[in-house]
């Protein structure tokens, strides 16, 4: 299968402490790569990093991103053959309450991976995750593309698409020639749902932390809709897109979407309707109209430029997103001595295995 090619490869993920980073560098891992990781912290508790006990798994770096010396001297350490850039304020809410802490992690974060990369001048292959949200939304029907304007009404969005400028910036100006030792490009995802994730404010999280103490549950955008994808599914995107990079520098300085299928749109009620059927008790209530704060009503995203140019498309259907995140948050609550590693390895193990059976590219021999 094509992620072999990360067999034997030293990989640096920031952010790699948090949820979709703990299980990006838990499947490189499993790949057989050299990770190490940059976080300025454990982002909550419990934590699927902690809980899967990954510490001693990879080399383990606490530090901030904002740190442009700190960035530089690890990358010239480590000397990475793969960069997953992740670290980032990644909650909406929280940007409106702290918009400086927002722009300047998810901003100058950035463009400190970026220009570390530049002085560095070693072979590397970077993707910088950023989110769906970088797009100016104007609510419409038909999926954003990745040509369409960024910026949104929120700091937290403002600043992705900050962060993108910056990419495209260092991506014409110091890594466009075809000699180029860095290669970078975009990742855009947004609305991943999956076991192990705490954050506050996110749907999910809020509801099985209510769930698992018998408590209802207040929802105040019930009818919001969005492309909800199990975590894997964008990770498979991110490493999909570094290994096409790696070997076409065509690439180099593209965005590309990664979210499920255009009919794949389900409104909160629905997704919290099916998680309660793998639930029992589960309930929630619509207090709609409660919050101060702006948020999307209708978010679509088109895939078709990662089909057509890397061979990207999704896997799972969103019955088995439902199924593969209650049981991870289901077997948790309910075994108190489960092994969190062993469970995450069997649920990438079982996705690869989807893969193979629906003939995703990188899956195929």
């Amino acid at each position: 299968m094509k992620f072999n090619q990360f067999d034997g490869k030293k990989v640096l993920v920031t952010g790699h402490t948090g949820f979709k980073g703990s299980w990006l560098t838990a499947w490189l891992l499993r790949l057989g790569s050299s990770v190490a990781g940059l976080s300025d912290r454990i982002p909550t508790s419990p934590a699927h990093f902690n809980e899967a006990r990954m510490s001693g798994r990879l080399t383990h770096h606490i530090g901030d991103v904002r740190d442009l010396g700190l960035v530089s001297r690890l990358i010239k350490e480590t000397q990475p053959d793969f960069v997953f850039h992740l670290a980032a304020q990644p909650l909406v809410r929280r940007s409106y309450l702290d918009p400086h802490l927002t722009i300047e992690t998810n901003v100058m974060g950035t463009a400190n991976i970026l220009e570390a990369l530049r002085l560095a001048q070693h072979p590397c292959t970077a993707v910088i995750v950023t989110s769906d949200k970088s797009y100016d939304n104007v609510e419409q029907v038909w999926g954003y593309r990745e040509n369409d304007a960024l910026g949104g009404k929120d700091p937290y969005s403002a600043s992705k698409g900050a962060a993108e400028l910056i990419v495209k910036t260092y991506a014409h100006s110091y890594f466009s020639a075809a000699d180029s030792p860095v290669k970078v490009a975009v990742g855009r995802a947004g609305n991943v749902i999956g076991g192990g994730d705490w954050a506050d404010d996110r749907i999910v999280p809020d509801c099985v932390r209510a769930w698992s103490r018998g408590e209802s549950v207040e929802i105040r955008y019930p009818r919001a809709t969005r492309p909800w994808q199990h975590v894997l599914e964008p990770l498979s995107g991110y490493l999909m897109l570094a290994i096409s990079l790696a070997n076409d520098p065509n690439l180099n300085g593209e965005p590309f979407n990664f979210g499920p299928p255009a009919h794949q749109n389900f409104a909160v009620a629905e997704l919290l309707d099916s998680i309660k059927e793998h639930w029992p008790g589960a309930t929630w209530k619509d207090v709609s109209g409660t919050s101060s704060f702006h948020e999307a009503g209708l978010l679509k995203l088109c895939c078709d430029k990662a089909l057509h140019k890397i061979g990207w498309r999704p896997v799972m259907d969103f019955a088995e997103t439902i199924r593969f995140t209650s049981s991870w948050y289901r077997s948790f609550y309910e075994s108190p001595d489960i092994d969190v590693w062993g469970l995450t390895q069997h649920q990438i193990a079982e996705y690869e295995l989807f893969a193979r059976e629906r003939c995703a590219i990188w899956a195929t021999a």
